[in-house]
């Protein structure tokens, strides 16, 4: 039976694993990002022909920029739309976005029209949403969810309640997610299915114990 955790969880065990054990968080982030460019390489459902990146601007957009990079640096086309204030993102964003600066990736804007691309990836919040969504970030998921290409989401559909699996205003139905860690437990819930879509769960060195247990 896959193993499962609440949000606290989750914050709580990104802490011990940074904080305690001593593997930074940018090692994670690194981690993170390859695993879900390897699950959307896996995913055949998926055109990776012209990627969209909707990136937040905490970790959660962080890894997304990754996966920017990772498509760029092997052959893919792929641009970044940041939503957010990029002032305020946290600091391991700002650093893969100087990286993704280096390998000059396309940047574009609120105005983009979603449906010249083939695939989208949600990367706008994480699991610890705690609020309904509203501004640019509802106006980005209801066109994302109203265009043509398939949404691949990280970690969890943006706006889905990692808790109880509702939807908090509006929410990212994606084709496809990868969850960091463990599901989150409001991911396996019926209502949340039809936001999750295929689930991938991602090692990247995040252990409620000692060992890898998610199996």
């Amino acid at each position: 039976m896959t193993q499962s955790i609440t949000v606290e969880q989750s914050r709580e065990l990104d802490d011990k694993t940074i904080n305690k054990i001593g593997i930074p968080s940018m090692v994670l982030m690194e981690r993170a990002g390859l695993k879900i460019y390897q699950d959307m390489l896996d995913n055949k459902e998926l055109n990776l022909d012209n990627v969209l990146i909707l990136a937040g601007t905490g970790n959660n957009g962080g890894d997304g920029l990754v996966v920017a990079r990772l498509l760029e640096t092997h052959g893919y086309k792929v641009s970044i739309l940041t939503v957010g204030n990029p002032d305020h993102a946290s600091e391991d964003h700002k650093k893969q976005a100087r990286i993704c600066d280096y390998y000059q990736i396309p940047k574009v804007f609120m105005n983009a029209n979603f449906d010249k691309y083939t695939t989208l990836v949600d990367a706008l919040f994480g699991s610890g949403l705690s609020r309904n969504v509203g501004g640019d970030f509802a106006t980005v998921i209801d066109n994302a969810n109203g265009s043509a290409p398939k949404i691949h989401a990280i970690d969890i559909p943006s706006g889905l309640n990692g808790d109880t699996g509702e939807v908090m205003g509006t929410a990212i139905k994606a084709a496809s997610t990868s969850t960091i860690a463990y599901p989150k437990v409001g991911m396996l819930k019926d209502e949340a299915k039809p936001y999750t879509g295929k689930i991938y769960v991602d090692d990247i060195g995040i252990y409620r114990g000692n060992t890898f247990e998610n199996a």
